[in-house]
């Protein structure tokens, strides 16, 4: 898989270098990765969607793979990202594009027709509920001590330099044992112990470094060498200033429009105990324009678990919404 995976191309956005993997022609449709992943996490989508009449744009995103990774916590919060995007379509030619995104992708993507209404032309979020982070209110901190606890992966992310004992020779561990299909299901974590339901930091170290892993891997040892080479190389601190603007994000956020117009797809997975379907629950009242989708059996790495399943969903939605 890996022989067939572009080669990036290397564009100027917001003041950033950002590798691009592109594939196809027609309408574009940028797709958004997710935490700890790559542009390379859409590999099996690329293809798919180029086969079906479509320009298919994937970035690394600011801080991950071959894209610049700035060095303040401040240079992630989340207009700049989708400044990227926007940034992106400009160094591309392009005026406007369906941007779809998975985990911490799917939050970008939601916010990009709040900041850059006229580049948007669709909407596709995989896992990621629309408004996640304004349900926080005005202080996720609290939000998350009330609904988790103090030792939710989130709230142990905020600590600076907590990567750091993530070195070269455990983080393959570490990842290895986060890329694995639907390792519980949502009746067995919604019957677990507290540390599990909480989502605690040490029970996902923990589970990630146990040695009889649950769940199958996701990747060819070949792939997966391509996940631990980019995060050896480039390290997590740039994707872990993602979740340090939480605060921030809340702040900027709390004002905005989250009325999206345009056509939105969004595809849910059964298992994902990070992302839960339930939490899509109530987006009819912002987007009179969605349709949903719950993938059965599938946990958090969804395009990744069902990608026939996904592909399909994506590419019916778009034939119907925007033609080829």
């Amino acid at each position: 898989m890996t022989d067939h995976f572009p080669e990036p191309r290397f564009i100027s956005t917001n003041g950033i270098r950002m590798a691009v993997y592109e594939q196809g022609n027609g309408i574009p449709v940028v797709l958004c990765h997710g935490f700890p992943e790559l542009a390379f996490s859409w590999r099996k989508q690329l293809p798919a969607l180029a086969e079906a009449g479509y320009r298919v744009i994937a970035p690394d995103q600011r801080g991950y793979g071959s894209t610049d990774k700035p060095g303040t916590v401040a240079a992630y919060d989340i207009r700049l990202l989708t400044d990227d995007l926007a940034g992106l379509l400009d160094a591309l030619g392009l005026d406007r594009a369906v941007f779809c995104g998975h985990d911490w992708g799917g939050h970008v993507v939601w916010e990009m027709p709040a900041f850059h209404p006229d580049r948007v032309a669709g909407v596709i979020a995989l896992n990621t509920p629309h408004r996640y982070f304004q349900r926080m209110g005005p202080d996720p901190i609290a939000w998350m001590l009330e609904n988790y606890s103090s030792r939710y992966y989130r709230m142990a992310f905020l600590q600076e330099g907590i990567e750091v004992a993530l070195t070269p020779e455990i983080l393959p561990l570490f990842l290895a044992g986060l890329y694995r299909a639907r390792p519980i299901t949502m009746e067995q974590f919604l019957a677990a112990p507290p540390a599990v339901r909480n989502l605690e930091f040490e029970f996902i170290m923990e589970s990630a470094f146990s040695p009889e892993l649950p769940g199958e891997p996701l990747m060819s040892a070949e792939e997966f060498q391509v996940y631990t080479d980019a995060f050896v190389a480039g390290g997590l601190t740039g994707p872990l200033n993602w979740y340090r603007n939480i605060v921030h994000n809340a702040k900027i956020l709390q004002d905005v429009d989250s009325r999206v117009t345009v056509p939105c797809l969004m595809i849910s997975a059964e298992d994902d105990i990070f992302l839960p379907p339930v939490l899509t629950e109530g987006m009819e009242e912002y987007l009179p324009d969605l349709e949903k989708y719950l993938i059965p059996e599938c946990g958090h790495w969804t395009q990744a678990e069902k990608p026939g399943e996904v592909n399909r969903l994506i590419i019916d939605w778009l034939a119907r919404k925007f033609g080829r």
